[in-house]
């Protein structure tokens, strides 16, 4: 299906606010964005908020928010449907007026027996039609029914799965008009997106039955055609639809766990596209080699430890401003003030690969301003034991250090260990344990220069005075 060059592509979002924004969600709509931007075009928003008792306010916010924080604000104002009902009534008389929609007063009660009495007989449940021809009259008990024809097959050209037939046997006459005169979905989503002048709908695979039903009111109401793209959907690693058991669902407890924008736009890329053996892009990147044609049909895996890879990689790609820029709100949350350590561009500099994410990374910096909140025992148990002879010797020796500097602290732990012939994990990792509480931390003479000369003593003797009591 080629584009025509002469249409201005218009792409739209189009989520229900009745939860936070969905990992999926954003997914759909940075593909929206990123095939908009690369034809030049507009990415719009708007909010289905017809389900009244499900949809709030709180939602929507978080849903705009979100959008506009990871860089996929729409280009125009959000639209809202709950604001649109006499635009919908308006195209549901034009469909009454051509004869093209008609009232019906089928009971639940009768239409229940119906489906029922079709799945026995192992047919596919549907309105039969009883209503169609009677020409009935509004009331209170009627709905209004969109006249779908009964022979001929409707295909959609798709750009992810090519051509798509229905027949239209299969498609019963749907409700377009409740009794109580509200829209349905079906309504309110075509005549929106004329409304609005899409030109592409990009969504999820789940809505594909629905596509054949839409282009039958779009035809009944005169619309143009649209084209479609229906992506895979986001899976957990069993394959099954994404959830929380698999793994955190919304965009807000990405951001929180410490995941950059831009690292999250790049997984979500990821997930149903790729370009060649290219893993690492940013924004500019996506919309200069994203091809809408290149989607895969098959479904797609999110897995976080490809969230984990691609975060390290674009936290390495930030400057050091940018780093701190981007990990103050983290430190904050831990009561860390990082300009109150002497030397904190270096301590920057040698942490922060030491983490996944900018959560992790504050977390393993908070050792460099208080004493560790815990000590990993088996650590102890494996490098330290009972003896603290080592700990003892070497707070003797940094004692007599005056030129306190990673090359001369270098050398102090090699002339140690040669002089007493020992390994450099018996050495060093006792020392490290005392000054972090781990054995994860950079090369020990760095490590050692970013405390103060008394700190390090003062957290060697806490380790032994540990170890002494609880033997």
């Amino acid at each position: 299906m080629e584009k025509s060059p002469l249409k201005k592509i218009v792409t739209r979002f189009a989520p229900s606010p009745t939860g936070t924004l969905h990992i999926g969600g954003v997914r759909t709509a940075l593909f929206n964005y990123v095939y908009a931007k690369k034809h030049n075009g507009k990415f719009l928003v708007r909010i289905e908020d017809t389900d009244r008792e499900r949809s709030t306010k709180e939602f929507e916010e978080n849903i705009l928010n979100s959008l506009a924080s990871i860089g996929l604000a729409p280009d125009l104002e959000p639209i809202h449907q709950s604001n649109r009902g006499d635009i919908y009534k308006s195209a549901a008389e034009k469909l009454i007026n051509s004869g093209q929609a008609y009232y019906c007063n089928c009971s639940k009660e009768r239409l229940d027996e119906m489906r029922s009495e079709q799945q026995a007989a192992g047919l596919k449940p549907q309105y039969d039609g009883k209503c169609r021809d009677l020409n009935l009259k509004k009331s209170k008990d009627t709905v209004l029914r969109l006249k779908t024809p009964q022979e001929g097959t409707i295909v959609v050209n798709d750009f992810v799965r090519g051509e798509i037939e229905f027949n239209n046997c299969e498609l019963d006459d749907l409700i377009i008009l409740r009794s109580d005169g509200s829209p349905t979905y079906h309504l309110c989503n075509v005549v929106d997106d004329f409304e609005q002048g899409i030109t592409t709908v990009i969504r999820g695979e789940d809505h594909i039955s629905n596509t054949p039903r839409q282009i039958h009111i779009q035809n009944a109401l005169g619309y143009p055609q649209l084209e479609y793209a229906h992506l895979p959907l986001v899976l957990g690693n069993d394959k099954k639809r994404l959830s929380k058991r698999h793994a955190a669902t919304s965009l807000e407890e990405y951001k929180k766990a410490g995941y950059l924008d831009s690292a999250i736009l790049n997984t979500l890329a990821r997930l149903g596209w790729s370009r060649g053996d290219k893993e690492v892009f940013y924004m500019n990147d996506l919309i200069k080699d994203f091809e809408i044609t290149e989607i895969q049909k098959a479904g797609a895996i999110f897995d976080t430890t490809k969230l984990d890879y691609l975060n390290a990689q674009h936290m390495a790609n930030l400057s050091i401003d940018e780093f701190i820029i981007s990990i103050e709100p983290f430190l904050k949350n831990l009561n860390i003030k990082l300009e109150s350590h002497n030397k904190y561009k270096i301590l920057i500099e040698a942490m922060r690969s030491s983490g996944n994410t900018l959560k992790e990374v504050a977390q393993n910096l908070l050792c460099y301003y208080q004493y560790p909140n815990y000590y990993d025992q088996t650590a102890i148990e494996k490098f330290i034991g009972n003896s603290t002879v080592i700990l003892n010797d070497l707070n003797a020796v940094i004692s007599d250090i005056d030129d306190w500097t990673e090359e001369t602290l270098d050398k102090m732990l090699v002339s140690y260990r040669e002089s007493n012939d020992l390994t450099i994990p018996k050495v060093n990792q006792p020392l490290r344990i005392a000054l972090t509480g781990s054995t994860k931390s950079p090369s020990l003479g760095l490590t050692l220069s970013l405390f103060k000369k008394s700190d390090v003593q003062e957290r060697i003797e806490k380790l032994i005075e540990i170890i002494e009591q609880d033997n």
